[in-house]
């Protein structure tokens, strides 16, 4: 296992294949999961690119540090470990508020982007009455008493089913995260705003979303992918917020043509 300290928090990170010299992939995760929602993608693509993972702080074997967060927050903890590892001029791949993290990574450090994948993610995510109300139940109630509506938006009914040990799985997963760093990050999301910094992204950038997202809708997301000069939108089938974990190959076949042409 590796772990660096920063300035706030110990991180916890993960390398593949950074010896071989391939081109690479820096994955940052949503909310209420860790590194390991990559696992498929990574064991699809590990024969043509290197990967960079990390726990955000708040979640998995990260430090929760001082939590409300600010979206920089979590910003200044992947640039850190990519300067780190001493990395420049990355792919970049963020899910939902790690999308939000990508597009905030380019906006202050541009020189670790080499291009962007935008994944069931937005410009801005839901409204301040939104994260308030969720920060509120979860810290009356825990983060286990809002299980099945965030379960409804994350994975199609195909995929919740009582038989399905990866749902149960991905179930654990979530109701695991500390609240304190859950809540803070919902507050970063709340907080977050990247609908001008959108415009002025000059690497190539993809955003895809599941067509049947409920937390960050198609539309949505292609709202954002009009606000980027010259990027490209696809939809995967048959999947929600997660599509990494519910439709990997679906997802990997929708990247691999863009990582191709960005390697």
């Amino acid at each position: 296992m590796n772990f660096l300290k920063t300035a706030s928090a110990v991180i916890h990170y993960r390398t593949i294949g950074l010896e071989t010299g391939k081109p690479v992939i820096a994955l940052a995760n949503s909310l209420g999961t860790d590194l390991r929602i990559w696992d498929e993608v990574v064991a699809r693509l590990g024969d043509k690119f290197a990967f960079v993972l990390h726990d955000k702080r708040g979640h998995g074997l990260s430090d929760v540090g001082n939590a409300p967060y600010s979206i920089f927050d979590h910003v200044d903890d992947m640039a850190a470990v990519l300067d780190h590892l001493n990395l420049k001029n990355v792919i970049v791949c963020g899910l939902s508020v790690g999308g939000l993290i990508a597009q905030g990574l380019y906006t202050r450090r541009p020189d670790l982007v080499k291009a962007l994948v935008l994944s069931d993610t937005a410009h801005k995510i839901g409204s301040d009455e939104m994260w308030n109300a969720r920060i509120s139940a979860i810290q009356a109630n825990g983060i286990g008493s809002l299980l099945e509506p965030i379960m409804e938006r994350w994975f199609t009914p195909p995929f919740r089913t009582s038989d399905n040990a990866v749902y149960a799985g991905c179930c654990n997963m979530l109701v695991r995260q500390t609240l304190e760093g859950y809540c803070g990050t919902c507050a970063a999301i709340r907080d977050a705003d990247f609908t001008a910094d959108a415009a002025r992204i000059a690497v190539p950038t993809l955003c895809v979303v599941g067509d049947q997202d409920g937390s960050t809708p198609p539309a949505l997301v292609r709202a954002l992918a009009d606000l980027i000069p010259e990027s490209e939108f696809v939809e995967i089938e048959n999947a929600g917020h997660i599509p990494c974990v519910e439709q990997p190959d679906a997802y990997v076949a929708a990247l691999l043509p863009f990582l191709e042409r960005c390697a």
